[in-house]
């Protein structure tokens, strides 16, 4: 199989590994709230969040961008 394989990068499309994320408890109730709204799984709420803020999160700085760029510890 080549990894050109439409049937092997279909497969990775769909990689359905469990990952454990953990939410405020309050969080977790708005998103379990949502998810029985709109008769989806906690999983697809999360997913579908991420596609839509996920532009918006890349804009935000980075951690070495917070600490700006003299690191020599001088203020």
């Amino acid at each position: 199989m080549s990894d050109k394989d439409p049937v092997k990068n279909e497969a990775s499309k769909t990689d359905k590994r469990k990952q454990s994320l953990y939410f405020p408890e309050s969080m977790l109730q708005e998103i379990k709230e949502e998810a029985a709204r709109l008769d989806r799984s906690l999983s697809w709420v999360v997913q579908r969040a991420w596609k839509l803020a996920r532009v918006d999160i890349k804009k935000l700085p980075s951690v070495n961008d917070i600490n700006g760029e003299d690191d020599d510890g001088a203020e």
